[in-house]
This record gives structure tokens, sequence and C-alpha cells, in this order.
């Protein structure tokens, strides 16, 4: 009896596995692909699973199924990509050039001349959030404060240490310069455990909301001589301004600068399956915008190339070609 069964799941297997191996039937055609984004709290994790879910879609049509793994964040969706262990990543725009360069974060693995650009998606002002006991009113004051500089491997990370570079400041300057990833600095705040913190960020963000609905924290500027130095002097930056009254308990506007969120892949991604995954984004683009508050005001054309630092992936100038935006 059991030498049956067995003989007719070895048959089974068989059957399947000569099944697949047929050219025109699903399984064969079935190819799986991986978006690294960020915390889940983030707007990354939201991006990369809007464009999943419209990949998904039309799964029957072009058998790739899509999904979406939380990660460290921009350097480390990099850095993996790099690897062949992801097949698209967010970005953060200045971390997406220093990749392609082998610059900052990448100086020592030097220049990832395969990272392909795919498209942009929304700006991250960086943006500083203090405990409203810290009479924290611009960024100078957090000198000698307890502070939270992000998560090692994340573009919020790479992206302070270039803020602090340009002040001549060192960590050291912090009372406690924290390691908290994007999820654990809110709480961390509210608990008084910090008394701020730095995050680049797409808004409106549950990240900065709850912080200042909870305990009323405040956002804090990032201006001044350094910061208009550090823009003049980097493409992949730009000044930006969180509007008033966008969270609680802060009316007014907060200048500050930022980056743009951007979808990067490898030339090592066959083009039919970037080709794929814009063509979900694009014919669906009503829908993408619906799906997070922060994609609200987005334009294809400005996404093709704001921010991109690296050479377009193949398979996507196909696509752009083919609507005539290129």
């Amino acid at each position: 009896m059991i030498q049956f069964n067995a003989k007719h799941l070895f048959g089974g297997i068989l059957g399947a596995a000569l099944l697949a191996a047929l050219p025109g039937t699903g399984m064969a055609q079935q190819k799986f692909v991986t978006i690294g984004t960020g915390g889940v709290t983030g707007v990354y994790y939201a991006a990369g699973g809007a464009i999943c879910r419209l990949l998904n879609k039309d799964r029957k049509s072009h058998g790739i199924r899509c999904s979406v793994e939380s990660t460290g964040g921009s350097a480390y969706n990099v850095n993996t990509i790099r690897a062949g262990e992801l097949d698209f990543g967010m970005a953060q725009s200045d971390v997406h050039y220093n990749g392609l360069k082998g610059a900052g974060a990448f100086k020592d693995a030097g220049p990832f001349a395969d990272l392909r650009s795919v498209f942009s998606v929304h700006p991250e002002p960086f943006t500083v959030l203090a405990r409203k006991e810290a009479n924290v009113t611009k960024f100078e004051d957090l000198k000698g404060k307890r502070f939270n500089v992000g998560n090692p491997g994340s573009g919020t990370r790479a992206s302070l240490e270039e803020l602090l570079g340009a002040l001549g400041w060192k960590l050291s300057d912090f009372a406690l310069a924290s390691e908290l990833k994007a999820d654990e600095h809110g709480p961390a705040l509210c608990d008084n455990k910090i008394d701020g913190f730095f995050y680049g960020v797409g808004h409106p963000s549950a990240n900065i909301q709850d912080p200042t609905t909870t305990c009323g924290a405040k956002l804090v500027p990032i201006e001044g001589p350094a910061v208009d130095k550090l823009v003049a002097a980097n493409p992949y930056f730009a000044k930006a301004t969180i509007p008033g009254g966008l969270y609680n308990n802060n009316p007014q506007p907060t200048n500050t600068y930022g980056v743009l969120a951007t979808l990067v892949s490898s030339t090592k991604v066959d083009s039919e399956t970037v080709y794929q995954l814009v063509k979900a984004t694009f014919e669906n683009f009503d829908e993408f915008k619906k799906l997070h508050p922060a994609f609200a005001n987005l334009d294809p054309k400005k996404m093709i190339k704001d921010g991109l630092s690296a050479p377009l992936h193949d398979g996507a100038v196909k696509y752009y070609k083919e609507k005539g935006w290129m």
C-alpha cells in the first residue's frame, strides 16, 4: 500500500516536473520578484506594497509574482540588490547616487556600475521631531541632547552624517546617539528615552503623526548656511517645506531640505520583468496615487527623470518610449 502511494507520489512529482518543463504552461512561467522597502510604518513599505499589488493584478498574463520585504532601508536595499538577493529596492536619491559612484556609505564596496533607475516616487523632506519639553526651536539646539541618528544601513543615517559633516559636528556631540529603527523612534520620544530624531520620509507619515498626537512633539526646521551649501553642492538634494497644520500641534510651516524616494534595480534583472512592473504602475496610475497620501501629486513625466542618478533600466526605457515620454 505504501509502495503504491510512493509510486503515485513520485509519478505526480515527475508529471509536475514535466508539465513545468513544457513551454506555455503557467507553472513554467511563474517568476518571483521581491521589492526591498524599509520599516513597516514608513512610506517605502507602502510604495513597495502598492507596486506589487498592481503587478500581481495581471499575474495570469505575465506570470510574475511580486512580494514586498521590510528591510533596513535605502543602503541595505542597494547592497542587497548588488548581491543579487533583491530584484528591486526603494532608495533615497542621495543613497542611489552614492551607490552608483561608490561614495559615502559605499566607499569600501566601490562603484556599483550595474545599478539601474526605474522611476522616482515622492519627495522625502528630512524631518526632525523633538519632545515638547526639550525646548528645541532649531537643529543646533539638539547639541548635547539625546538624539536618534537612525539605524546603520538606512538612508536616514547616511543623510544625517552628511548634515553633521556640513555643520562640523560629530556623533559624540549628542549626549546619546541612539540607533533605533524608524518604527521605534516615535514611542522612544514619547517615553522620554530620546529628545529628538531625524528621519527622511514622505508626508503625511504615521511615523510623525503618532508622536505629534500622542505627546505633542514639535517639528524642527533644518536651515541655515550649512544647509544652503549642502543643497548647492549636491544634485540629489532640494529645499522642502512641510506644510503647517499637516500634523497636530504644529500649525507653522517647517523649512527643511530633502531627497526623492526612488525605485532601483540592476542589469541582472531582465528587461521584460522591469517593463511589466513599470507598465503595471503607470497603466494603473490613478489607483497607485490613491494608495498613499504622499503619492497624491505625482507626475509621471517628472518620475522618469527627477532624482535618478543611475542610468534608466532598459525595460523601463522601453515602456517610457512606447508612451512617448522619452
